[in-house]
């Protein structure tokens, strides 16, 4: 098979949007995939009008994803998207993977998943019967020092671990800014598109998958609080948890959208029998160690020939030079493109390739929401296990 870049479609990112833009800077940061055609917005001259600011032919700029997957597909092989990137509220994520999957098209999806539960358990299973490769993009597991936080338990440097804190406060929802227009605020309040949850299928889940990635251990039960502190908004905008874990880890979790004066605050730290870990996203590039009988390590990440074979494979810059939030997504498109591209191949891909987010990882940022909101909405602390 010719030796070429994926072909990237896209369902969303148009010129309005919130999160496309970062989509396809990470995407080409490593010049494997190259954007084809697109459904930028559902306003036709607005999907028209973007799709000619990326420089697309006018016949590959199409006006409903339901139109581009059926044209893409009469198109030669060589010359069609190979995978789509879907950029949308999560009320619309579910169909056009679902239709893309169907017609043989790889997929990158913004998280949660799905709007339900349910629909997310169908693209698991439509995954499987194609053997096609899924890729959610929770962002904050492409750090490297994230990678390095992960080897470093996994090779027991923490001892056993024992207590896990791990945190996601934003403030930018502190005001009902959602009745002013013109803002993301709109359908991320709005459970009609939005979902079951407001704070925490937002953000609540990229802290409880930062908290599953790090240790390699799972949520078994959960006893939760959810608030609506603005008043008359239809869905949390605050919520926390208290988390049992498979291997007798045990977990705090809390996510805000209404902490005034936060950006994108989210920090973990796992403490285990032999010491502790730390890492916040606003210093992404060091990672702190911490032991009861010696001096405190900071690492910073670049080539440092001290990191193990896992942030060593993510890291992109020398030493002392930072890398951010568009590195850590970067890292996510090119593991899925190396997959897609060995696989396409015939070959199996490496662990190092293997490791982005996946369906099974979207599946359980569902089950997440819904255990948090049948917990969380208890007026009487109560434990709920997963469910599943």
């Amino acid at each position: 098979m010719k030796n070429r870049k994926l072909k990237m479609g896209m369902v969303g990112g148009g010129s309005d949007a919130f999160i496309g833009a970062i989509h396809r800077r990470a995407a080409f940061m490593d010049n494997l995939i190259e954007l084809v055609c697109g459904c930028f917005s559902i306003d036709p001259e607005i999907s028209k009008s973007s799709g000619l600011s990326y420089f697309l032919p006018e016949d590959r700029i199409y006006n409903t994803y339901q139109d581009m997957f059926e044209r893409e597909m009469a198109l030669p092989e060589e010359e069609r998207m190979d995978f789509v990137t879907i950029v949308t509220p999560n009320r619309f994520h579910f169909e056009p993977a679902m239709m893309a999957l169907e017609r043989g098209f790889h997929v990158v999806l913004d998280k949660p998943i799905t709007f339900s539960l349910e629909e997310a358990k169908l693209l698991q299973k439509k995954v499987e019967e194609t053997g096609l490769t899924l890729a959610l993009t929770h962002v904050y597991s492409g750090y490297p020092a994230v990678k390095e936080a992960k080897d470093r338990i996994a090779k027991g440097e923490l001892g056993k671990l024992r207590r896990l804190y791990v945190e996601y406060p934003q403030g930018w929802l502190a005001d009902r800014i959602e009745l002013e227009g013109g803002n993301n605020a709109g359908w991320r309040t709005d459970p009609k598109q939005t979902g079951k949850a407001g704070c925490i299928g937002d953000i609540g889940t990229h802290a409880w998958h930062l908290a599953e990635y790090i240790t390699g251990q799972k949520v078994t039960a959960l006893c939760a609080e959810l608030n609506t502190f603005a008043p008359g908004r239809q869905v949390d905008d605050d919520g926390a948890a208290f988390l049992r874990f498979d291997q007798g880890l045990k977990g705090c979790l809390t996510a805000t959208q209404i902490a005034k004066g936060e950006a994108n605050n989210i920090r973990l730290r796992v403490y285990g029998e032999k010491g502790g870990l730390e890492w916040y996203q606003m210093d992404p590039n060091k990672l702190i160690l911490k032991w009861g009988n010696k001096p405190e390590e900071i690492i910073h990440i670049g080539n440092n020939t001290s990191l193990g074979d896992l942030a060593s494979w993510h890291v992109r810059t020398p030493a002392g030079h930072p890398e951010g939030f568009i590195e850590a997504f970067a890292n996510i498109y090119r593991n899925f493109a190396w997959t897609v591209m060995t696989k396409r191949k015939g070959e199996k891909p490496s662990q190092e390739m293997l490791d982005f987010p996946t369906v099974y990882d979207g599946v359980r940022g569902m089950q997440f929401i819904e255990t948090m909101v049948e917990a969380g909405w208890n007026d009487q602390e109560k434990w709920v296990k997963w469910i599943d």
